[in-house]
């Protein structure tokens, strides 16, 4: 996908919480370990909602911000969970995947980060810090979730 505004970007984003949701939920039936298939059935509800929260963005921006152009991209690696195969979660374990989905948030959250920095009208800087804080609460949240699964 060719990322020119932030159009582009959000729908991009939503595009990976929904391709990392569909790989998670086809790994549950092929992951051994209970736990792991436990953990891996969450996460996947919640990248589709994560998906849904980012579809509201694309709904509710501002059309003006949305047509922005986005310059810096591409100086930006592209996300190694995108290139990952449908089931390549069901041979991880619990530990492994958790560090596989907070690495995947983390990438993310640098992109908004860099974004943000280089944000230079008050409306896009606005939206970038709008998804940031989104998905920084939502993995606060997700690593209580998988705190209190880790304890059980």
């Amino acid at each position: 996908m060719e990322i020119k505004t932030f159009e582009d970007l959000i729908d991009w984003a939503r595009q990976l919480h929904a391709h990392l949701a569909r790989s998670l939920g086809e790994s549950v039936d092929g992951n051994r370990n209970e736990r792991a298939s436990a953990l891996l059935s969450y996460l996947s509800q919640h990248e589709s909602e994560l998906e849904r929260i980012t579809a509201e963005f694309e709904k509710q921006a501002d059309p003006k911000v949305m047509k922005t152009r986005l310059y810096d991209f591409y100086n930006h690696k592209p996300f190694d969970s995108y290139r990952k195969p449908d089931h390549y979660y069901a041979k991880l374990s619990f530990d492994e995947i958790a560090v596989e989905i907070f690495y995947f948030h983390d990438e993310l959250m640098a992109l908004y980060r860099s974004l943000l920095r280089k944000a230079e009208l008050r409306e896009v800087a606005d939206l970038v810090e709008e998804l940031l804080e989104m998905e920084e609460n939502e993995s606060m949240r997700l690593a209580r979730q998988v705190r209190s699964m880790d304890d059980i």
